[in-house]
């Protein structure tokens, strides 16, 4: 079965979306490679956001593969918008916690979480419930609302984008962790692992107005590759994104995806993504213009995939 074939679910219960471990497989393809060693992309249904992330770094064989003692470490989340964590238009708190947590159990030096915000930062980092959740674990959160806070980059593989200002931190941490919230979007039609990149950067008017698609794959090309990309797909923001309206826009689907092949992971996470309302790849043209800059794989048939229903 190919990505053309991914499942719809049928039923619908208010704003809370019940997907069942069959459709998550075929949203997944049905690639039945054994998995002996590490797979190199892992999908977890079911549990609370902790969980997941505990299920998927066990099976990736551990936090310690991605950080080792007295590192600085990145975790960058989407908090661009002043919204609860319910209506989805941010990371799930409960999911940078356990990371934040999970990266100083591993010794870390220091964890520093950061988003460059749409909205006021401070309420973004306060209504979203990030700001707290980072502080209960121990890490540092920053601002990113200033041009004094990024430093120029050159991007000699971007097509559109050859260079971007990009935040101090991420430019100090031996190590950072992409994680995106699962949403619609306006105008890139999908936010995930890819466009989650937008928030590292300080000029996004250059994105909207020089092809937005395309800046977002070349942002994608910056050298420095996240440990890992794990996408939060607990609540998932099918309609009126990247902000949200209501309820009515959330369909709780209790899933993660956790993968260093970005692109694979965005054709994953649209794979969820179209159990709740059809998008065409084609729209997302990103995903696509990525696989082109050898980011990585749209087949999900040649990666090897683990399912883990919590």
């Amino acid at each position: 079965m190919k990505r053309r074939d991914f499942l719809k679910t049928s039923v619908v219960a208010g704003a809370a979306l019940s997907l069942n471990f069959d459709g998550l497989q075929a949203a997944l393809s049905s690639n039945t490679i054994a998995v002996e060693a590490a797979p190199e992309l892992v999908a977890v249904m079911g549990g609370e956001p902790q969980v997941m992330l505990s299920k998927a770094l066990e099976t990736l064989g551990g936090i310690g593969n991605y950080v080792k003692k007295g590192q600085k470490v990145v975790v960058k989340p989407n908090i661009g918008w002043d919204r609860a964590p319910d209506l989805a238009g941010n990371t799930n708190p409960e999911l940078i916690k356990a990371l934040v947590k999970g990266c100083l159990d591993a010794g870390a030096s220091k964890v520093t979480v950061f988003d460059n915000t749409c909205d006021n930062w401070q309420k973004c980092y306060q209504s979203s419930g990030i700001a707290d959740a980072v502080k209960t674990a121990g890490g540092l959160i920053v601002p990113a609302n200033d041009e004094k806070y990024y430093k120029e980059v050159a991007l000699p593989k971007g097509v559109k984008l050859k260079s971007a200002k990009i935040h101090e931190a991420l430019l100090e941490a031996d190590v950072w962790f992409n994680v995106p919230v699962l949403k619609n979007h306006g105008g890139a039609k999908l936010s995930c692992a890819m466009k989650n990149y937008m928030g590292i950067v300080w000029d996004r008017r250059f994105f909207h107005s020089n092809n937005l698609q395309q800046c977002i794959a070349d942002i994608c090309t910056w050298d420095k590759k996240p440990a890992l990309n794990i996408v939060d797909a607990y609540r998932m923001m099918h309609q009126n994104g990247p902000q949200g309206k209501s309820a009515a826009d959330v369909a709780t689907i209790k899933s993660l995806i956790a993968s260093t092949n970005i692109v694979a992971v965005d054709t994953a996470a649209l794979g969820l993504f179209n159990q709740v309302k059809k998008l065409d790849i084609n729209a997302v043209g990103h995903i696509g213009l990525g696989e082109r800059l050898k980011l990585g794989t749209t087949d999900l048939d040649k990666v090897t995939i683990k399912r883990i229903k919590v």
